[in-house]
């Protein structure tokens, strides 16, 4: 895109259709820079995790980015303890859908195991280029981890561990998945307690409307803090030392759950 981007972008731009078809399929697609430059997650970079924290808007980012990881073959699994934010995902191929709190916490220690398995593949074969991509995407996750320590609470036994076994899953996969080609998606309006220290495993923070306070939490090293952008879809893209200013692509449900056809699809 050559023009500058201060509209809505949807897959129904034929522009935004080229521009997304012509990245290689380890980019994901955020949006557009105003001057129309692609703003993306490299997902074969150091710590490809992505981080939204907008106030709103960050249930469209997830969506967008998921559905572009199952248009080229990647594997989902969908926490949305909201009940509402991802339907869309229900009955998905390729895609798990989680949305009762037993269920997400039975998934994330599902995924530890996937996690353990993956990495017996590597010590076999040592290369696993050709596995499937993992994507989990975790909505609300301030909620659904304090959620998952409650209901932790009310099930462990004498001699389990104090933490939930299903929140030391999520720390650990956001440690170390890259190399098992696990990607995390993660929500939140605050990050007030996501993850603690496991802030710093996502390489890729989305930031709108935020407080100064979050900015600094989560960006410390932007500095001065940008101003927050009252327009519709406009966020900053944290990468690094960089913030981006980016008009984020936006996907309907339908496009979502048919993981980008090459097909035309009609707006809402």
């Amino acid at each position: 895109m050559t023009k500058t981007t201060t509209t809505a972008l949807r897959l129904t731009d034929l522009a935004v259709r080229e521009q997304l078809e012509a990245l290689p399929a380890s980019l994901v697609l955020i949006g557009f820079t105003p001057d129309g430059q692609p703003v993306c997650v490299d997902l074969d970079a150091e710590g490809p995790h992505v981080l939204v924290c907008t106030g709103t808007g960050s249930t469209t980012i997830l969506r967008t980015l998921t559905a572009q990881l199952l248009h080229h073959g990647s594997h989902a699994l969908v926490l949305d303890l909201k009940r509402v934010s991802h339907r869309w995902a229900s009955g998905v191929p390729g895609v798990t859908y989680c949305r009762d709190i037993a269920d997400i916490h039975n998934a994330l220690v599902g995924l530890r195991a996937e996690f353990q398995h993956r990495l017996d593949l590597i010590d076999q074969h040592g290369d696993i280029d050709d596995l499937p991509r993992l994507t989990l995407v975790f909505e609300a996750a301030d909620n659904t981890l304090h959620q998952l320590a409650r209901y932790w609470d009310t099930i462990r036994e004498k001699d389990d561990p104090k933490t939930s076994p299903a929140v030391d899953a999520l720390e650990y996969v956001l440690f170390v998945g890259r190399q098992d080609r696990i990607h995390v998606l993660v929500s939140s309006q605050r990050a007030n307690g996501i993850l603690g220290a496991g802030r710093e495993n996502f390489s890729t923070v989305v930031l709108g409307r935020v407080t100064t306070p979050t900015w600094k939490r989560l960006a410390p090293q932007i500095h001065p803090t940008p101003e927050p952008n009252t327009q519709s879809g406009r966020v900053h893209v944290v990468q690094g030392w960089n913030a981006h200013p980016t008009q984020v692509l936006l996907l309907t449900d339908d496009e979502a759950a048919a993981g980008i056809t090459a097909t035309e699809t009609e707006e809402d």
